[in-house]
């Protein structure tokens, strides 16, 4: 595992005109930092406690924070490096305007007048639902609030939507189906106590290092491994058992572990009889998946799909782990039940050791779809299209229901609105999607399709090259909040510095728009603070129920898990003990899942499966890590990984320049050729612009409930480039 001890003498870097890239000599042999800051990592949603070295109002230097009970003084290689961005001369420090010749410096006031300006003018003439926001999931809990609520009452459109839509919405709803609740069932402290470990579609050692420690420490007391995987990742090579699955096929692939499971006698019939409906469905359903019925199929000889499920039943506890590898796919939820469908049948879940968990995978992926700023979806969980919720929230916002506007369109629709001209006017913050949406030639098309675009953010982002209107936001230190991380634990983020130059808070810049488009009384905020305890406040007795926890509780206790409805009430690290599920009536759903194939196969004009995913060194469109120095120069660019034998074929050495072809586009990339892929499979790393991103080369197809992109399957050649 990618983890790295250090201290603060070793950590806290000179700092200077290149702070991207770490000098020789350590800062501390010469002089000390003014203080110290406990807070969090900016970047994945495990959240890792990290405590921030400030020396004259700059943070220098970053190390674990010992005490945080989730990492126990461990970081992963971003973790480390992370502040390393803060100080960057591409940080964006004043508003920008859109000239004839690039960008150029505007007043606030000035930028804030136009932006508030032309979304009227936009609206008049097109309606309200003209203009749209895309939100992120790396935003604090209480931005991602703000978010939701600026859109429906101050720009007054149903059209919201966050980058979450690309990560977390085909476990969300699958969590929402099955169990009534959209949260890991278990805190990480369960792995460690459990007998069998089952990951799937999760390269945690390079996505969630901090997780593979985790599994190790289940391992050091007996635990088995199985891991899930078209590629033989890190964690992988340590299992027990792996299965190798044919991208797309999951489903399939869980079908006949289940039938094995059936057929086995392992299934818990009185736990069945008592919390839950709906498995004769899903017996019947499974009867035609034996293993060697779909071993083709899944790419797995049926003996392995037979001994997993030998060791899921002899295992007293188990913990199932999934994260997008089974999730982006136009049948995400579907793979997603298919693995609650194991977990249900056999009673795994509720219990110490005993459970089962999606690994978030953005900054605060948990709790910022929770909050409203989904389209979907109000403050709590709750459905925006039920007519009790949308009542508690109006009330509470002191508006009339039909105030508030109804479901809108998901970020991927959103795009495609654009592209047809339906929407014309979109303000964005925290979200890039030119690198992180699928097909990106379609997506540029749209955003030169806007009549006026403003993005937030504290980088010029490729697709903020695009805006009319660039505001200086803030990075993850330099406000005050709370996130929810991997687990569900709520926990504090802390200011450790200002903004730099003229750039503003993000809430401060969402509220002065506010008040500018006539709803500054709804938006009078004066503090984070006050932001999370009107969250709060909403959020009680919603299905994320914050109404409990304060900032007093999270520096007191090192955060509290949600639900946590009362102030006196202790949190509920674990879910679902006793047997009662988040449905009215207790009980957790079966659902019957038939194996669909994915939106494109391959063929003889694109016989290779490309699927792609992260690597160590960089996170999502890589606006922040491609901009720290040592993370660029552990992988500067991406490569085509792909088995020896596919090489073979097709004439190809490791490094040369290949050429991948899809039906929306091409790159050309090095190979890395290396055997711990499928031989019909490519994998390409998606962190990367322009000529480099794999997602000129994706699909636009999604899943039919989350909407989710099918990021892991998409058909392509690659040629040998002379």
């Amino acid at each position: 595992m990618a983890t790295l001890p250090c201290s603060a003498e070793s950590l806290i870097e000179a700092y200077g005109p290149h702070l991207n890239h770490e000098p020789p000599g350590g800062f501390a042999a010469r002089t000390a930092p003014d203080r110290t800051v406990n807070t969090h990592c900016c970047f994945c949603g495990q959240q890792c406690g990290v405590t921030l070295a400030v020396k004259d109002e700059r943070v220098v230097g970053v190390e674990p924070w010992e005490e945080f009970p989730f990492n126990q003084g461990k970081l992963c290689p971003k973790g480390i490096k992370r502040y390393l961005q803060n100080n960057h001369p591409d940080r964006l420090t004043r508003p920008l305007v859109r000239t004839g010749r690039g960008f150029a410096p505007i007043p606030w006031d000035e930028a804030l007048d136009i932006v508030a300006e032309r979304i009227r003018r936009i609206q008049l003439h097109h309606g309200r639902d003209s203009v749209a926001v895309l939100s992120g999931a790396s935003l604090t809990n209480e931005k991602a609030y703000l978010m939701g609520k600026f859109a429906r009452l101050a720009v007054g459109t149903r059209h919201i939507d966050y980058n979450g839509r690309l990560c977390m919405v085909a476990a969300g709803a699958a969590n929402l189906k099955a169990f009534g609740i959209d949260r890991a069932a278990n805190p990480w402290a369960d792995i460690v106590a459990t007998d069998l470990v089952m990951v799937l579609g999760s390269n945690v050692s390079e996505c969630s290092p901090i997780t593979t420690d985790y599994i190790w420490r289940a391992r050091d007391r007996g635990a088995r491994l199985i891991v899930v995987d078209p590629r033989l990742t890190p964690i992988a090579r340590t299992a027990d058992l792996y299965l190798p699955v044919r991208p797309g096929r999951d489903a399939a692939l869980m079908n006949a572990i289940l039938h094995a499971v059936v057929r086995l006698g392992g299934v818990d019939e009185d736990f069945i009889a008592q919390h839950t409906t709906g498995f004769e469905a899903v017996r019947e359903a499974i009867a035609d998946c034996a293993p060697e019925a779909v071993e083709r199929l899944v790419g797995i000889p049926a003996a392995r799909i037979v001994e997993a499920a030998e060791l899921w039943v002899q295992a007293p506890r188990t913990m199932l782990l999934h994260a997008r590898g089974i999730e982006h796919h136009t049948h995400g939820v579907e793979n997603v039940l298919s693995c609650i469908n194991l977990v249900l049948a056999t009673g795994k879940i509720g219990k110490p050791g005993c459970g089962y968990a999606t690994i978030t995978g953005q900054g605060n992926g948990q709790g910022a779809r929770e909050h409203g700023q989904r389209c979907n979806q109000l403050p709590g969980g709750r459905d925006i299209e039920n007519p009790a919720h949308r009542a508690h929230v109006a009330a509470a916002w002191g508006v009339t229901e039909s105030d508030i506007p109804g479901k809108g369109a998901t970020a991927p629709e959103i795009v495609e609105m654009i592209h047809r001209r339906e929407v014309r006017g979109l303000l964005s913050i925290c979200f890039n999607p030119l690198v992180s949406l699928p097909d990106a030639r379609f997506t540029q098309e749209a955003l030169e399709r806007l009549d006026f675009f403003v993005a937030i953010d504290f980088f010029l982002s490729e697709t903020a090259r695009h805006a009319d209107l660039v505001l200086p936001g803030s990075l993850h230190e330099e406000d005050d909040g709370t996130v929810t991380s991997v687990e569900g634990r709520v926990i504090r983020i802390r200011k450790a510095v200002e903004p730099p130059g003229e750039a503003r808070r993000d809430w401060e810049i969402v509220c002065e728009l506010a008040r500018r488009l006539g709803q500054g009384e709804r938006f009078d905020f004066h503090a984070p603070a006050d932001i999370f305890d009107e969250l709060r406040r909403l959020s009680r007795g919603g299905v994320a129920d914050y109404g409990g926890i304060t900032y007093e509780r999270l520096d007191r206790d090192m955060g509290v898990f949600w639900p946590c409805p009362t102030e006196d009430h202790p949190g509920t690290p674990r879910l679902f003990e006793g047997g009662r599920f988040g449905h009215p009536d207790g009980r957790a759903r079966f659902h019957a899942i038939e194996y669909r194939p994915p939106a494109e196969d391959v063929d003889d004009e694109y016989p290779i499966i490309l699927t792609t995913g992260r690597v160590v060194s960089q996170f999502l469109s890589g606006t922040q890590t491609r901009r720290i120095g040592p993370l660029v120069a552990q992988q500067p660019e991406p490569k085509v990984e792909m088995h020896p034998r596919l090489a073979a074929r097709l004439g190809i050495a490791d490094g040369e320049r290949v050429r991948v072809v899809s039906r929306r586009g091409a790159i050309e990339l090095a190979a890395h050729v290396a055997a711990t892929i499928r031989p019909d499979t490519v994998f390409i790393p998606y962190h990367w612009p322009g000529a480099q991103s794999a997602n000129r080369l994706t699909i636009r197809a999604y899943d039919p409930i989350a909407k989710i992109p099918e990021f892991k399957v998409a058909a392509v050649r690659v040629e040998r480039v002379a």
